[in-house]
């Protein structure tokens, strides 16, 4: 069984956020895993420890000339990683790199594909659905446990009140609901053999997507501060606040 789990390479969050001169993201220096990942990848684990031949590989579409936060996934204990890095796709929307990445786990062949709820860094939510409908697959969403067994996937689907019970055949998608499991620290031997696993880097051109880099059209022509909240109304009650606060609520059209 392949599993194949999908992440992003981020600036570091505990940095001051920067723009471009182009009003990008500045995602100069080094890039980390993004957390939100990390739960996907040990979701993956897990599965893979119950079926031993199983194989766990890292997708990603970013710029590849630091992978530091591949070799992060690697060093937790996946086996492989592939990186679709080109100029072309800088500020591409969530759909172009939901059409990146199916290509890439086309080419795969995957059973399973995980992929975080949202990325720490967009907040869109909205890939790992894009995803699913490009590769044709069942979509199983906010999962904290999965289980395979046969040709059936099962997660336990996080509620309010507890959690359901969702299953479908394969191959299919995961999502993961962040602070679903406790991921596990990559230890020496990890990070040692994570420096001779596999880092695939590949183009657009690699992919036959070379065509796509124009489809999204989008431009950030400026950028401006939020303007800051204004203190709201304080209302004291001297016996009238009740009137004072119907009145309030009448003005501003809640009532």
């Amino acid at each position: 069984m392949h599993i194949v789990v999908c992440v992003k390479q981020i600036p570091d969050p505990s940095a001051p956020a920067t723009l471009t001169a182009d009003f990008r993201l500045n995602r100069s220096g080094k890039l980390l895993l993004d957390e939100a990942d990390t739960y996907g990848v040990e979701l993956a684990l897990q599965v893979r420890e119950a079926h031993v031949d199983s194989r766990v590989t890292v997708v990603s579409m970013g710029d590849a000339t630091d992978v530091t936060g591949l070799r992060s996934a690697l060093a937790m204990g996946a086996d492989a990683a592939v990186i679709v890095s080109d100029p072309a796709l800088a500020g591409a929307d969530s759909l172009t790199t939901a059409k990146v990445l199916s290509a890439v786990i086309k080419e795969l062949g995957a059973d399973v594909v995980i992929a975080a709820t949202e990325s720490s860094d967009g907040y869109t939510g909205t890939m790992p659905a894009q995803l699913a409908e490009l590769l044709g697959v069942p979509s199983l969403t906010f999962a904290k446990a999965v289980r395979v067994e046969a040709t059936t996937l099962s997660i336990d689907r996080q509620t309010d009140t507890g959690y359901d019970v969702v299953s479908s055949s394969l191959p299919a998608l995961v999502t993961v609901t962040a602070g679903a499991v406790e991921p596990r620290y990559a230890n020496f031997k990890g990070i040692m053999a994570a420096k001779s696993k596999p880092v695939d880097v590949k183009s657009l051109s690699d992919l036959g997507l070379s065509g796509l880099a124009s489809s999204w059209g989008q431009e950030v022509v400026s950028v401006q501060e939020a303007t800051q909240r204004q203190s709201g109304a304080v209302l004291v009650d001297d016996g009238t606040a009740a009137q004072a606060l119907v009145d309030y609520l009448s003005s501003i059209k809640v009532l």
